[in-house]
């Protein structure tokens, strides 16, 4: 089974995201076709979130986990250390008072 790039992934995001009338922005983009991709939830209340996708070796099944959440200037010093380390890494910042990210929607999840 091949792949999808991490650039169409990410078009096809924040696609879902306009249509639920979430807002959304690519804060770094990176690389188009092999980059890991960050979702950073903003609640617009000085807290935040970001999700990393992780496989687990055991089940080979591919989740969203909670890489780092708080305060979003620590949530944000979360993010720059992981850039530091993976200058491909997408990050995409969803803003949502209802802390809505659809991750977890059939389709994003898996």
């Amino acid at each position: 089974m091949s792949r999808l790039t991490a650039e169409f992934w990410v078009q096809a995001y924040l696609a879902r995201l306009r249509l639920m009338e979430i807002p959304a922005f690519v804060v770094a983009h990176g690389d188009d076709t092999g980059g890991a991709v960050l979702v950073k939830l903003n609640t617009l209340d000085g807290q935040a979130s970001v999700f990393q996708r992780s496989f687990d070796l055991m089940s080979g099944a591919r989740t969203w986990v909670t890489l780092a959440e708080g305060d979003e200037r620590d949530v944000d010093q979360a993010v720059a250390r992981q850039r530091s380390f993976d200058p491909d890494l997408w990050v995409i910042e969803v803003e949502d008072r209802q802390g809505r990210h659809l991750l977890n929607e059939p389709g994003l999840r898996d």
